[in-house]
């Protein structure tokens, strides 16, 4: 199950994911949730067990669509989905942590 949590920022929309980015209903979660955003969105992948070629399909469609992703702390599983399916070019990626009173910050707004 995939659950994501809507964070604003100076920057865009942070989104952190947590579960697994997987065919079927987590997808449309994630869609869904992107899609009630900004055209700008950090995509905090930190907490991602697993992706699939569904999971990896959805954030090149959701690019494809016009929103601007930048996907934040990435996991192992899904920097290898992306780098066998030849897609690490498409997205800007970021490896960090935010500060945790920027963190509070936000979650004070949200």
């Amino acid at each position: 199950m995939l659950t994501v949590t809507v964070k604003d920022s100076d920057d865009g929309v942070v989104l952190e994911a947590h579960g697994r980015l997987v065919r079927g209903d987590e997808t449309a979660v994630l869609c869904a949730a992107v899609g009630q955003q900004r055209h700008r969105v950090i995509l905090d992948l930190a907490g991602v067990s697993a992706i699939d070629a569904a999971g990896i399909g959805a954030l090149v469609s959701l690019q494809a669509s016009g929103i601007y992703l930048t996907l934040l702390n990435p996991t192992a599983q899904v920097r290898d989905g992306l780098r066998v399916a030849q897609l690490e070019s498409i997205f800007e990626i970021a490896q960090f942590q935010l500060p945790e009173a920027l963190t509070e910050g936000l979650a004070a707004k949200a």
